[in-house]
């Protein structure tokens, strides 16, 4: 059976998990500063195993970013091409002067043997696989061109390769070291095929794509600032807000509900969560741009049925009846 390597900051004291973290990460991906946004209170997990010679991990951690210098770089060994993947939250990675942002249902790529950032502005659950990338050079196939791009997942071969990742990665531990291997080559292929169809697809899809994830850029590193709003975000993207409510267009959300729901939802992790339950649910609020307590709470009610403290009180009582006696 295949091996996964699994580690844990609970197993540590709260005051050691963020330097703790910043090793793993440094050592398991090869060499990366990580950065906590100035936080101190931490908690990371991070399961790794092998399928042939693609690293499979899953990562669960407290919103952080890591960076990968030129000097990096050189220090290092073997080059891959690394995806994200999220399964929760969100992920802007930037490379070569292009950013590119992914959420649940979607990837990107980017290389390892250039610099990059990667951005994960609050908490997240994420697929990470590294493929050697000595083995996905394809003819004709200008990678430099496709990496920090959206590669997507909602439909064709991206959501075939983004379904066998998530679920070669569940089933290694049940799997034999030849069907690892196996699996592994097949994730390979199904990624140089996206790339290839990535490659192809037209301009116009993909520079309102490339909008829209600047769009969602923006907004998940200024969600807390109360000030953000359509104007700011055209000004600060240097675009029309025409253009802005176009990238929204054939959304189910227009662009103000969308920063609306993220700052909900951000509100709902943190009333959820056992460190903040004697946080006033006002400061909360205001943490995360919301400027009207009383419009705090009607949209809340609207979202949940509950009222803001009523839901509190119910995740309270959940989590007692979920712990052991």
């Amino acid at each position: 059976m295949t091996a996964t390597t699994a580690v844990s900051t609970d197993d540590f004291a709260p005051r050691e998990r963020a330097p703790v973290w910043c090793e793993w990460i440094w050592k398991h991906f090869g060499g990366l500063e990580s950065d906590l946004y100035g936080d101190t209170d931490f908690d990371g997990h991070m399961a790794s195993a092998r399928a042939g010679d693609i690293i499979l991990t899953k990562l669960e951690a407290n919103r952080h970013r890591v960076v990968r210098t030129q000097d990096m770089v050189r220090a290092s060994e073997e080059g891959y091409l690394k995806i994200v993947a999220p399964m929760k939250g969100r992920a802007g990675v930037e490379q070569m002067g292009r950013q590119a942002w992914v959420a649940p249902g979607a990837w990107t790529i980017y290389d390892t043997t250039g610099s990059y950032a990667v951005a994960n502005p609050e908490r997240v659950e994420h697929l990470i696989v590294m493929l050697p990338k000595a083995q996905m050079i394809e003819r004709g196939l200008r990678l430099e061109t496709l990496m920090a791009r959206p590669v997507g997942g909602a439909s064709g071969i991206a959501r075939v390769a983004l379904t066998t990742m998530r679920s070669t990665f569940q089933e290694l531990p049940h799997m034999s070291a030849d069907a690892a291997r196996g699996a592994g080559e097949l994730i390979a292929q199904l990624v140089r095929l996206s790339l290839i169809e990535l490659s192809g697809q037209e301009t116009a899809l993909t520079q309102r794509e490339a909008l829209k994830d600047r769009i969602r850029g923006y907004v998940a590193l200024h969600l807390r600032d109360p000030e953000l709003t359509v104007d700011q975000i055209a000004h600060a993207l240097n675009c029309s807000k025409r253009h802005l409510y176009n990238a929204f267009a054939e959304e189910d959300q227009t662009l103000a509900s969308y920063i609306q729901h993220l700052r909900l939802e951000a509100c709902l992790r943190e009333l959820q969560h056992p460190m903040a339950q004697t946080r006033p649910i006002t400061e909360i609020a205001l943490s995360w741009g919301f400027n009207n307590p009383s419009h705090f709470s009607r949209v809340f009610r609207e979202h949940t049925g509950m009222s803001p403290s009523e839901f509190r009180q119910h995740s309270q009582a959940s989590q007692t009846r979920l712990q052991p006696h």
